[in-house]
C-alpha cells in the first residue's frame, strides 16, 4: 500500500488586496451609510483620510473655513438626504468648527465630524496644536469616539446610528494618524440598522381627545420635517379640520398657499399677537413634532395649564417651555395618521376664526409702498421658479423674510433657527445648490456676508448658480433695534459700506448694486438664467425694520 504524504495545515495565503488602511475602512463605512461628499480644509493629520474618501467614492470639497464647511454639509443633506460629513485637522481646525457643531446640536443635524489627532503616546510629550478634542466637543455632540485599531468601521456605524436616531444631532470621531495610516485586514463595512418607526401602543385617550375637539389647532415643527411627515400632516388636517401654524423650519410641510396654513411663528412679536386669539380659543392643541428650541422667550408657557395639549415628539426633552396634557414619543407622522384614522367628517371652528386670522396675518406682512426689505423679498419671490430653495442668515431680515416668504414645500427656506448664528446662509446655499444643481437664493445682511466673503471663491470654484441677495444697511440692524427699544446708546453696530458687487466680480461672479425694485427684477431674472454665482447688493434703510415684525 502506498502512503501519501499529507502536508500539515499552515496559515492561509495572504494577498496584498486582502489589506487596506484604517482610513479606508472608515471611509467605506461612511459611503455605505450614505455619504456622497465631505467638506473641510485638509491638514497633515487628515491627509490619509481625504485620500481614502476619494477611493470610497466620497468627493472631498474644499471650503475656506471649517465653520462654512459644516454648513455646506448641512445644505447638501437638506437637498439630497446625503449623510453630512465634516472633516477637520487637529487644533485650529477643530476649534474653527465648534460653532457649526453647536448649530448641528441645536438645529438637529446628523453631522458626522471626523477630526485628525496625534497618537495618545505622542500627545503626552508633544504639545504643538494639541488639545483634548473630545473634552471640547462632548458638551455639543450626542457622542464622541476615538478610533482604535480594528474599530475604524465600527465607530462610524455607531456614530451614524446615534446621529440619526430619535432627534438628529452631531457625533464626533477622533481619528489618530497611526490608526488612519496603518495597514489592516480588509473587513466588510458593519451593518447600520436604522431604528424602526415607533408608535405608542396606547393611543385611545389621544384619539378620543382628537375626535371630541370642535376647535383643534396644530402647531408643526422640526421633528416632523426630519421625519418627512408632510403627507401625514396634510391628512391629519383634512381629517380634523384643524388650521396649521408652523415654526420657521417647518414652513412648507403643507404648502403655504393652502388656506389651512395660517403662517409661521417663532421670533416675531407681531405674528405672535395675531395668532394669540386662535391659541386661546382652541379646545385642543396638537403639537406635531414641535421643538421649542426655535422659539423666542414669548413662547414660554403660551397656553395655560389645563389646556388640552397633545405633544407628539421624536424624542422627549425636559425643556420646560410649555405644559402638555399628553406626551407621545415616536414617529410623529405615523402617530398623526393613527389619531386621524376613522374620524368622522365634522365641521370645526364654526365662527370662521382661522380664515380671519390668516387674512390678518397676511395683511400684517404685506409689502408697503416704496423700496425696502419688503420689496426686495417680494421681487425675488416673484422671480423665483417653483421649488426654489432659499437660505436666510441671522438678523432682522431673517425674521421678516420668514414671515413673508411662502414655501411651496419642506426644506425650502433653510436657516439657523435654534442657534441663530450669523454666517450660515451662504454656505447653506452652497451645499444646497451643489446637491440640487439648481439656482439657489441666499439672503444675508452686509455684516453676515462679510463674515464669509471667502466662500464666494468656493462658489466660483464649484461653478454653482447661487444668487446672493445682500441687504446692505451698514449696521447690525437687529441689535441696533434692540438698543433703541431698551433706551441704550447706539454702540458697536455701525459698519462701513463694502463694494460687494466689485468683490463679486473680482472673485469670478456677477455683481450689481441696486436701489429700486425695477432694476432688481431685471437682475433677478438674469441671475436665474446664469450658470455662475450672482451677488445683488440691495441698499436699504435700516429703519425699514422698525415695526416690521
Amino acid at each position: 500500500m502506498r502512503h501519501e504524504r499529507i502536508a500539515a495545515a499552515g496559515p492561509a495565503e495572504t494577498r496584498p488586496e486582502d489589506f487596506t488602511t484604517g482610513a479606508d475602512l472608515l471611509a467605506t463605512t461612511l459611503a455605505a451609510a450614505g455619504a456622497t461628499h465631505a467638506f473641510g480644509i485638509p491638514g497633515g493629520e487628515v491627509l490619509a483620510l481625504v485620500d481614502a474618501l476619494g477611493r470610497a467614492g466620497i468627493r472631498f470639497e474644499l471650503a475656506r473655513h471649517e465653520n462654512a464647511a459644516g454648513f455646506m454639509a448641512e445644505g447638501l443633506w437638506h437637498a439630497t438626504g446625503a449623510l453630512p460629513v465634516l472633516v477637520a485637522t487637529l487644533g485650529p481646525g477643530v476649534a474653527n468648527a465648534v460653532n457649526v457643531v453647536a448649530n448641528a446640536q441645536q438645529d438637529r443635524v446628523p453631522l458626522i465630524f471626523v477630526t485628525g489627532c496625534v497618537d495618545q503616546a505622542l500627545a503626552e510629550s508633544y504639545t504643538h496644536q494639541v488639545f483634548d478634542h473630545q473634552a471640547v466637543l462632548r458638551p455639543l455632540v450626542k457622542a464622541s469616539f476615538r478610533a482604535a485599531p480594528g474599530t475604524e468601521g465600527l465607530v462610524v456605524a455607531k456614530a451614524v446610528a446615534i446621529a440619526c436616531n430619535g432627534r438628529p444631532g452631531p457625533v464626533h470621531i477622533d481619528l489618530p494618524i497611526s490608526v488612519a495610516e496603518a495597514r489592516t485586514r480588509r473587513r466588510a463595512a458593519p451593518a447600520i440598522t436604522p431604528a424602526a418607526p415607533s408608535v405608542p401602543a396606547a393611543l385611545g385617550h389621544a384619539q378620543a381627545m382628537t375626535a371630541a375637539a370642535k376647535r383643534p389647532l396644530v402647531i408643526a415643527g422640526l421633528d416632523l420635517v426630519n421625519q418627512e411627515g408632510g403627507a401625514a400632516l396634510d391628512r391629519f388636517l383634512a381629517s380634523t379640520g384643524a388650521p396649521l401654524l408652523t415654526t420657521y423650519k417647518a414652513k412648507g410641510l403643507v404648502p403655504e398657499g393652502d388656506p389651512r396654513v395660517i403662517g409661521a411663528v417663532g421670533l416675531s412679536p407681531k405674528a405672535d399677537a395675531i395668532v394669540r386669539p386662535l391659541i386661546e380659543a382652541a379646545d385642543l392643541i396638537v403639537l406635531a413634532g414641535y421643538d421649542p428650541i426655535e422659539m423666542r422667550q414669548g413662547w414660554r408657557n403660551p397656553w395655560p395649564v389645563g389646556k388640552p395639549v397633545i405633544d407628539i415628539v421624536a424624542e422627549p426633552i425636559q425643556h420646560g417651555m410649555h405644559p402638555s396634557s399628553l406626551l407621545l414619543e415616536g414617529d410623529v407622522g405615523t402617530i398623526l395618521t393613527r389619531l386621524a384614522d376613522g374620524l368622522p367628517a365634522k365641521a370645526t371652528w364654526p365662527g370662521g376664526e382661522p380664515a380671519a386670522i390668516r387674512a390678518a396675518f397676511r395683511a400684517a406682512f404685506a409689502v408697503p409702498t416704496g423700496w425696502g426689505p419688503h420689496a426686495v423679498f417680494e421681487t425675488l419671490r416673484q422671480a423665483a421658479p417653483a421649488g426654489t430653495v432659499a437660505t436666510a442668515d441671522s438678523g432682522a431680515h431673517r425674521i421678516l423674510l420668514s414671515q413673508m416668504w411662502d414655501c411651496d414645500g419642506p426644506r425650502r427656506l433653510l436657516q439657523s433657527s435654534g442657534l441663530c448664528t450669523m454666517g450660515c446662509a451662504l454656505p447653506l446655499a452652497t451645499g444646497a445648490a451643489l446637491g440640487s444643481g439648481r439656482p439657489t437664493l441666499c439672503f444675508v445682511g452686509d455684516a453676515g456676508l462679510e463674515m464669509v466673503l471667502g466662500e464666494l471663491a468656493t462658489l466660483r470654484d464649484l461653478g454653482l448658480p447661487v444668487i446672493v441677495v445682500a441687504l446692505v444697511d451698514k449696521a447690525l440692524g437687529l441689535i441696533a433695534l434692540k438698543q433703541r427699544q431698551l433706551g441704550l446708546a447706539r454702540a458697536g453696530v455701525d459698519i462701513g459700506e463694502t463694494d460687494f458687487a466689485g468683490v463679486a466680480r473680482a472673485m469670478g461672479g456677477h455683481g450689481a448694486t441696486l436701489d429700486d425694485g425695477e432694476t432688481l427684477a431685471g437682475e433677478a431674472e438674469a441671475a436665474f438664467r446664469r450658470d455662475g454665482f450672482t451677488l445683488l447688493a440691495c441698499r436699504i434703510d435700516a429703519g425699514s425694520y422698525e415695526e416690521a415684525f
